[in-house]
């Protein structure tokens, strides 16, 4: 029997590791004949001149942003990239990893410190957004990794991060992840922790419960934890650190989770399979074990090539940092060295102060910049356009990752969003550099089509049952997972949403496909289901409402809907309604806990970039709105031509992790303005 199970699931492991693209999606035919496709955008009509441009305002900030935005490119490759910064319990994590790893560079963890300490709120916690409340498992992350960095529980700092915690519930209140890594440490009991069972890698493609179910990065994540998990490792730096943060003594801790008073329920059900499940950890069978092991390490390794670490996302690399030592890989082994040095790319130091990015974001970054700068005047054959075009081509996907397990293409084709993250491209992205590259006039002529045509031939490919597009696999949506016990970070699936659905057709509709293709008919009836009743289209990767209503009705404009329809002019009259007194439009981060906080915030120059924007797709003709939103912008632009912006605009996981990239309000601005400006030369 036991030689039976080994055979069975080394059988299972062999099968699993064939990309070769057959997978179970359709086999998209362009509905246009190539030489109906439009590789070129047409060039920007532009008066602008420098003599005109000491007189006009709105030149005059159009000639300042752009010339801004080309001193930020990388002379040396041609293309951007800004700061992706987060909240603190990256920063946490780190010295975290410096206290597993047993190697300490002092001077960092102390810098690391200082951001921490500079990031506590009045009421002694940490918040996971600018301007938000404190939340108690960045809370505990950043208390545990200040004990760690030497400050002791007196300090009346530390005291009043103590008594936030404590109101907040304590310690036990920390998600699961936070929870595991405090496990490794001697913090909480193991019992604290959800399973995370290895035996789940040996579910095959198809299986409703394996880990293609789960999202790209949900997949990067658990797949090593689960190889720590199993390891239990124990670092020991004091088991009764955290002593203070429980509300009742740890020996009297139930570990219980609590079942929904409903008797039936699919919550219930994953909670009693988590039982069984912890019990069977007890005491796993070794030899089903082993092979799991061996097979979520292998999967491991291999998905480390053409990467710039685990799944290109900090919490993958770390987790798989934690997953090698606890199999016993020395600091020299190659895969340890590079994830390592990958960590360390992501280190971003500011003075005497220390933070960690979750991941880079040049390939989003170049695309949007080529936009706005081609918007704004710059010609496709310019110097500083071409370069980072040909930057973009040299991006493109050529293997076939975790996404050909659904999606049958011929050739794999796509954009990552990192600088290498081969196994993940993703739809957004793709079509962002898409209609970047349509933008770019190249000499290359014959490489650019050809890559045009793998790219959009993909992005056909991986539209959903649904008639949308997620962001990285297809019809990555089967909600009973949420139920499980260790899902509590909101995001273990990749469905199809709103946002990525309309940067999808807005470059299938640049390139050719209207109304009559029946991929943009799904795609359209998609986003009219999931249109709110005010009008407005929730944003799943930009905060919130403002970021999904201007992606659907540019997308909705592109593929040449009727712009007077009354779902559509719903959604002009709501971005009008929510507009600042002083001009701008701003929505903060709450609004994804209460929707009724939808659009309400201070304005930023970002959010009010997408509402013209926007307003703009949409062909708003009353000039109120628009000109009371540029001006706000030409105000609040400083004189090198940049803007400045605290807040957080951008989504990680809803509720849970959110992103301000750095030149989010810089590009955008300039595309509004440059949009308008040549909305107003056509009238």
């Amino acid at each position: 029997m036991r030689n039976f199970l080994l055979n069975l699931f080394e059988r299972l492991e062999t099968s699993i590791y064939k990309f070769n693209g057959n997978g179970n999606g359709k086999h998209p035919v362009p509905e246009l004949p190539k030489e109906n496709l439009r590789f070129e955008s047409m060039p920007v009509r532009t008066s602008i001149t420098p003599p005109l441009a000491g007189k006009n305002p709105l030149d005059t900030g159009i000639i300042r942003s752009q010339q801004y935005l080309l001193r930020k490119q990388d002379r040396s490759d041609g293309h951007w990239v800004g700061i992706l910064e987060a909240d603190t319990t990256i920063t946490s994590d780190y010295i975290m990893l410096m206290h597993f790893l047993g190697k300490i560079d002092h001077e960092k963890q102390k810098m690391a410190a200082h951001l921490l300490r500079d990031h506590q709120l009045p009421d002694g916690g940490w918040n996971i957004y600018y301007g938000g409340p404190s939340e108690i498992s960045a809370s505990v992350k950043a208390y545990f990794a200040l004990k760690l960095a030497g400050y002791p529980a007196d300090e009346p700092f530390m005291q009043r991060a103590r008594r936030c915690i404590l109101d907040k519930g304590g310690i036990m209140k920390a998600n699961c992840f936070t929870k595991i890594y405090l496990a490794m440490f001697g913090q909480v009991d193991w019992r604290a922790v959800p399973a995370v069972p290895a035996e789940m890698i040996l579910f095959p493609p198809g299986f409703y419960f394996s880990i293609y179910e789960m999202s790209y990065w949900s997949r990067c994540i658990v797949v090593p934890l689960s190889i720590a998990i199993a390891k239990k490792p124990h670092i020991p730096v004091g088991d009764d650190l955290l002593k203070e943060l429980y509300v009742v003594p740890r020996e009297k801790v139930v570990y219980r989770i609590k079942r929904d008073q409903a008797g039936l329920s699919w919550r219930n059900f994953f909670i009693d399979a988590d039982s069984i499940f912890r019990r069977y950890e007890q005491q796993p069978i070794q030899c089903i074990r082993r092979v799991a092991l061996r097979k979520a390490e292998r999967w491991m390794l291999d998905h480390l090539e053409k990467s710039g670490g685990l799944g290109a996302i900090w919490p993958a690399i770390i987790n798989s940092i934690f997953a090698m030592k606890c199999l016993g890989y020395p600091d020299d082994h190659p895969a340890l060295a590079k994830q390592l040095k990958d960590i360390e790319n992501l280190v971003v130091c500011e003075g005497d102060r220390l933070y960690l990015q979750p991941c880079v974001s040049p390939v989003w970054d170049t695309a949007w910049a080529i936009i706005a700068l081609h918007e704004s005047g710059v010609p496709s054959i310019d110097p500083a356009l071409q370069r980072a075009g040909r930057w973009l081509l040299s991006k493109e996907v050529r293997n076939f990752g975790d996404w050909a397990l659904k999606c049958k293409v011929d050739e794999p084709s796509g954009w990552y969003f990192q600088y290498a993250n081969e196994f993940y491209p993703d739809t957004d992205d793709s079509a962002a550099v898409l209609m970047a590259l349509q933008r770019v006039s190249l000499p290359e002529t014959a490489r650019k089509e050809s890559s045009f045509l793998r790219g959009m031939r993909w992005i056909l490919a991986m539209q959903c049952d649904d008639g949308g597009w997620g962001a990285f696999d297809r019809n990555n949506n089967k909600t009973l997972l949420n139920h499980i016990p260790f899902a509590d970070f909101n995001a273990l699936l990749d469905p199809s949403t709103s946002d990525v659905t309309a940067r999808c057709i807005d470059f299938l509709g640049r390139i050719g496909f209207g109304k009559s293709s029946q991929d943009i008919q799904k795609a359209v009836a998609f986003l009219r289901k999931e249109q709110e009743k005010d009008g407005s289209w929730f944003g799943r990767w930009g905060a919130n409402y403002i970021y999904g209503t201007w992606s659907v009705l540019s997308g909705l404009s592109a593929i040449g809907e009727d712009m007077t329809m009354p779902y559509i002019r719903r959604a002009m009259e709501w971005l009008k309604s929510v507009q600042n007194s002083d001009g701008g439009w701003g929505e903060t981060i709450q609004s994804y806990d209460d929707p009724f906080l939808k659009a309400i915030g201070k304005s930023t120059p970002s959010q009010t970039a997408w509402a013209l924007l926007a307003l703009l797709a949409g062909g708003e003709t009353r000039p109120d709105a628009l000109e009371k939103g540029i001006k706000f912008l030409l105000a609040t632009q400083k004189e090198d031509g940049s803007w400045d912006e605290t807040e957080f605009t951008a989504t990680g996981f809803p509720k849970v992790f959110y992103l301000k990239y750095h030149m989010y309000c810089t590009y955008f601005p300039l595309l509004a303005l440059s949009k308008y400006r040549n909305a107003l030369q056509k009238r």
